[in-house]
This record gives C-alpha cells, sequence and structure tokens, in this order.
C-alpha cells in the first residue's frame, strides 16, 4: 500500500510542477492554440511550431544581415559577404527580407472563381461510359494460356507412346565403372 501511496503521490507532485517545467514558449503556443479554438492536438505541434518559427527567424535575420553587408559595403573597405560586420541592422532591412521571402515562400491559395471555372471547364467533359462486362480484361482466348482444350497433335501422342514401349536397354558391365566401397 505504500508503494502505490508514494507513486501517487509522485505522480501527482510531478503533474503539478509540470508548467514551471514546460518551456515558457511552449506554454504561450498553448494559449495561442487555445484561444483560436484548437483544443485537441498532439504533443509534438508546439515543438513543430517552434521550430518552424526559429528557422524562419533564422533565415530571415540572416538575409537582412546580407542585405545590411550589401547596403553598406561602400562605407567600408570589404566587399560585401565577407568578414564579420560591425554595420548595425536596421528595421528596413528586416522588412526588405521579410518582403523578399513573401514573394517566394508562402504561396496564397488561389481565389475560390478561378477553381470554380477550372472545375467547370475540366466537368464540360462527360466520362467514359462504364462498360457490362466485368473483371479482368484478357486478350481473345487464342492468345492466351488459360484456353479450355489442351489437347496434343496425333502424332506427338504415337511418338510419346512408341518412347513409353521401347524396353530400356540393361547397361553393359564394361559401361559401368568398377568403385571400391
Amino acid at each position: 500500500m505504500s508503494v502505490d501511496a508514494n507513486i501517487n503521490s509522485n505522480s501527482s507532485s510531478a503533474e503539478a510542477d509540470l508548467p514551471n517545467i514546460t518551456p515558457r514558449d511552449v506554454r504561450l503556443l498553448h494559449l495561442i492554440l487555445a484561444s483560436m479554438g484548437v483544443s485537441s492536438y498532439q504533443d509534438r505541434v508546439p515543438l513543430q511550431l517552434m521550430d518552424f518559427a526559429f528557422r524562419y527567424t533564422h533565415g530571415v535575420l540572416q538575409d537582412a544581415l546580407h542585405y545590411s553587408d550589401h547596403a553598406h559595403s561602400s562605407t567600408s573597405h570589404q566587399p560585401a559577404g565577407v568578414g564579420p560586420s560591425n554595420v548595425p541592422l536596421t528595421i528596413d532591412d528586416v522588412r526588405l527580407a521579410v518582403g523578399a521571402r513573401v514573394n517566394y515562400q508562402f504561396k496564397p491559395a488561389p481565389p475560390k472563381e478561378l477553381l470554380l471555372d477550372l472545375a467547370q471547364e475540366r466537368n464540360k467533359r462527360p466520362l467514359p461510359q462504364v462498360s457490362q462486362q466485368y473483371g479482368l480484361r484478357l486478350p481473345p482466348e487464342k492468345y492466351c494460356l488459360t484456353s479450355k482444350e489442351w489437347e496434343f497433335d496425333d502424332e506427338d501422342d504415337e511418338l510419346m507412346n512408341e518412347i513409353v514401349d521401347e524396353p530400356v536397354p540393361a547397361p553393359n558391365s564394361s559401361d559401368v565403372a568398377m568403385t571400391d566401397d
């Protein structure tokens, strides 16, 4: 009984400590999902969202640094993109990086009217008629090995009978090799 009580007390204390262990960003993502009405999701979803946010932010900031280096390369003696830059990052650099990514990274969904027009154009052609036959389509029976009446030719049948009727000659003693057992 004391072991069960220990397990139950440990699990309840672990559940009470869980919000303190959970990273702040994960708790924020849980709150954002709850505020949007998402109540049921897998535990991996906040981690995937954090990973996406990190990669996206990292990429935008890297692009902004490249744009900043390129914009201010005329004031320094180094070519753009070579060595560390002491030029501070400005909000205009970040806006330019975000604007450049929007053009190729996030594609908006096509308008509903366009999709309806495409669907109507596609549906103008009727579907092919369903044939009355069913099952697997095979070539004509003369080309199949599944035809019913397999028969040997009469000549082949007579030849087979002759082969079966002939006695097998006994081997000569000279043909048999002597072996020592």
